[in-house]
């Protein structure tokens, strides 16, 4: 007989513990650092309904209040938890846009997960997981989200294909406006196509599948445009007929640290290394955009990006080191990422700080000065200020540094763009309530806005400013 609070189903007659998450199938650790395929297997239906059921339906969901894009959360799990999802995935789809993106890299610990009532005294339920398994099981059953009945007449352009531009263009055409995305690369999906590892989020399974479904909204595509050089957005509205515009460009311009020997060769940013890998294939051989492969490579940050950088050179063959200033209770990253990163060998050098580049005779990376640091007293963010060591400098043998220090907006659409103004970190100025500018008919939202942070963040600011540019139209 099952113990009270735990019930049996399946094969083998499993036994569940309600307070704790049905455990989610993984690549061991060993094999997917060899590898480019995804790390986490995801939930099969079985699983997805077993773990559905341990959520106790709230009324006053807490849940909800800590998602960015209020999904209603108990809504789709109770579909699930029923067995119907393809109601479950129309439920998420009122409210998101890339439901399989957030399913896979939203920091859920931090946000709905962190607030889940069955969290208290067990483990939350796993939103992000059952978001993931509604999602991928909608694409594979073709089953695409409801668009708007009828066309209204207005036309928006959207700035930029990440999360922000899609989200906001989505939830514009399910209005009924007449929408089209201009994106500089080749290729749409901003950060979720260059940024983000194949192995944390599959391109042609996933990725490319959110955008067909956006697209299926009616929602229009140019590739190849260059907001500040090919048009402006002066152009768009005054010559192209476009009643307000929306900038979601992200924030692609990276940080150095201006440290001696940053301009040797073999110095990246992360931006630059994951973009190459990622988007341009170079981790594949025969790629035209190869990657310098190296033997020991050192990459200097502690947040997320910085662990996707180290995790593809990892899988591209080198031993790396994750050189961070703080300790391991300081890292930005999610908690799953760094956990991921121990488990596939990533060597962590806290509480250390670069304080130069060698190079030899031609240029070429060959170590890294560092020096140790303690931490002192809170800095402005509330986290322990880092102070070096006395005599505690020492040589770092590597022949790769990634440099992972954060981004900002690159100024060339502020800078084209008459009456739009720029805070001193040049992000563009915007009401966070609903992404107006301080030029009539522009709103903006994302990294453009608030600098790098991450994609459910930048989703929820399309969402906002897709309504206050309806609100905007609707009262011109």
């Amino acid at each position: 007989m099952a113990a009270v609070g735990t019930v049996t189903k399946g094969e083998g007659r499993r036994t569940m513990d309600v307070m704790k998450r049905v455990p989610v199938r993984e690549q061991d650790a060993k094999v997917r650092a060899t590898n480019f395929e995804e790390v986490c297997l995801g939930y099969n239906k079985e699983e997805a309904m077993e773990e559905a059921s341990r959520c106790i339906g709230c009324k006053n969901a807490q849940c909800v209040k800590g998602c960015p894009v209020s999904i209603d959360i108990p809504g789709f799990v109770s579909k699930v938890k029923e067995g119907d999802i393809e109601a479950a995935y129309q439920v998420i789809s009122e409210s998101s846009a890339l439901p399989a993106v957030c399913g896979r890299v939203c920091p859920q610990e931090s946000q709905c997960e962190g607030k889940c009532i069955r969290g208290i005294k067990g483990e939350p339920i796993s939103i992000g997981k059952l978001e993931r398994f509604v999602a991928d099981w909608a694409r594979e059953n073709g089953v695409k989200p409801e668009g708007a009945k009828e066309k209204n007449g207005k036309k928006v352009a959207v700035i930029g294909s990440g999360p922000a531009g899609l989200t906001c263009a989505g939830d514009l055409a399910k209005m009924g406006y007449d929408v089209t995305i201009f994106e500089a690369l080749h290729e749409a999906g901003g950060v979720l196509v260059y940024g983000i590892p194949e192995f944390r989020l599959p391109k042609s399974a996933v990725v490319a599948k959110e955008i067909e479904n956006v697209k299926s909204l009616g929602v229009k595509i140019e590739t190849n445009v260059v907001i500040g050089k090919s048009t402006t957005i002066n152009e768009l509205m005054d010559e192209e007929g476009f009643d307000a515009v929306f900038i979601g460009s992200g924030a692609g311009l990276p940080k150095f640290m201006g440290i001696p020997g940053e301009n040797s060769n073999g110095v990246f940013s992360a931006n630059e290394y994951l973009t190459r890998s990622n988007l341009m294939k170079a981790f594949d051989e025969n790629s035209n955009t190869p990657i310098m492969r190296g033997k020991k490579v050192a990459v200097v940050g502690g947040g997320n990006v910085a662990m996707d950088a180290a995790r593809t050179a990892l899988r591209l063959g080198a031993e790396v080191h994750i050189v961070y200033r703080r300790s391991e209770e300081e890292l930005p990253a999610r908690v799953e990422e760094v956990h991921h990163a121990k488990e596939e060998g990533i060597i962590f050098d806290l509480l250390t700080n670069p304080t130069e580049i060698i190079a030899d005779e031609k240029g070429w990376v060959t170590g890294m000065k560092c020096i140790k640091m303690e931490l002192g007293e809170p800095d402005e963010s509330g986290r322990r200020r880092p102070v070096e060591v006395p005599d505690s400098e020492y040589t770092m043998e590597v022949d790769t540094v990634i440099m992972s220090l954060g981004t900002s907006p690159n100024p060339l659409i502020s800078s084209t763009t008459e009456g739009l103004e720029v805070n001193k970190w040049k992000c563009i100025v915007a009401d966070e309530a609903n992404g107006k500018t301080t030029k009539e008919g522009v709103y903006a939202g994302g990294d453009a806005v608030t600098g790098a942070a991450t994609v459910i963040l930048a989703m929820g600011a399309g969402k906002a400013a897709a309504k206050g540019i309806d609100e905007y139209l609707s009262n011109k």
